[in-house]
C-alpha cells in the first residue's frame, strides 16, 4: 500500500490485483436560511423568527422533521392575506381567484378578523366581544342551514369563514365613522355602503352557480345578519 502525499492518491497491491482511487475531503455546503418571503422577512426584522423557526430531529425518530410553529397550528399568512384582499375587492375583474375563501376555509383568520371588530366596538363595554362571537358562530349557522335548503353545496366551516372575513369591510367603515361621527348625513351614507359592501362579498362567495338563480332569497339574510353586528357597534 502506498499514498502519495502530493496528490492524495491510495495505490493498494493485493497479490496480482492493485486498486487505486483518490481520497478527496467531501464538499460540505451549508445550509441557506429557509426563504418565508415577505411575512417571513417581516416577522424576522420585527424579532418574531422564532415563529418560523424548525429544528432538525434524528432520523431514528421516524426521520420526521419538526415544523415551525405557525405550521403545526395550520396557520399560512399569505393565504389569509390573499383571502382579506378577495373580501375587500369583490370585483371580478380584478383577477382574483375569490372562491379560495369558500373553497379552502380556515379558522385563525376569521377569528381574528371577528376579534378586531369586537375590540373596534368595545367602547367600554366588554360584554360586546361575546355577543358578536356568538352571532358570528349562530349566525353562520343559520346561514349555512339556509343554503343546504335552497340547495346549496357548502359546508359549514366555509359559511364560518366567509362570514367572518366579510367583517373586514364593516371595521373599515368603523373607522371611518372616527372620522365624521359628528356629520350624520356622510355617518349614514358611510354606514350603509358598508354593511352592503360586507353583504356583497359575503352573498358573492357563498352562492355558487348551482343555485345562483335563488341568491336574493339567501343575500336578505346575510344582509341582516351584518345589519345586526353593525348594530353591535354601538354596545349592547
Amino acid at each position: 500500500t502506498s499514498m502519495s502525499a502530493s496528490t492524495g492518491e491510495v495505490t493498494v497491491d493485493m497479490m496480482d490485483q492493485s486498486f487505486s482511487g483518490n481520497i478527496a475531503q467531501p464538499n460540505v455546503a451549508s445550509n441557506s436560511a429557509p426563504n418565508n418571503g415577505t411575512f417571513g422577512t417581516m416577522l424576522r426584522k420585527r424579532g418574531y423568527g422564532w415563529l418560523l423557526e424548525s429544528e432538525d430531529v434524528d432520523d431514528d425518530a421516524d426521520g420526521m422533521n419538526e415544523k415551525p410553529i405557525l405550521e403545526e397550528l395550520d396557520i399560512d399568512l399569505k393565504d389569509i392575506y390573499y383571502k382579506i384582499r378577495c373580501v375587500l375587492l369583490p370585483i371580478p375583474s380584478l383577477g382574483y381567484n375569490r372562491q379560495i375563501v369558500r373553497d379552502n376555509p380556515d379558522f385563525w383568520g376569521p377569528l381574528v378578523v371577528v376579534l378586531l371588530f369586537s375590540v373596534v366596538s368595545l367602547y367600554g363595554q366588554f360584554r360586546v366581544v361575546s355577543w358578536i362571537l356568538t352571532m358570528w358562530v349562530f349566525g353562520s349557522l343559520i346561514i349555512f342551514l339556509l343554503a343546504r335548503v335552497l340547495g346549496g353545496e357548502v359546508g359549514y366551516s366555509q359559511c364560518l369563514g366567509v362570514i367572518g372575513y366579510s367583517l373586514i369591510p364593516l371595521i373599515i367603515t368603523a373607522a371611518l365613522l372616527v372620522l365624521i361621527r359628528n356629520v350624520e348625513p356622510f355617518a349614514f351614507i358611510i354606514r350603509t355602503l358598508g354593511i352592503f359592501w360586507a353583504s356583497y362579498s359575503a352573498a358573492s362567495l357563498i352562492v355558487n352557480d348551482s343555485y345562483k338563480e335563488k341568491k336574493p332569497l339567501l343575500t336578505y339574510p346575510i344582509f341582516l345578519l351584518y345589519v345586526y353586528f353593525f348594530s353591535l357597534y354601538s354596545g349592547v
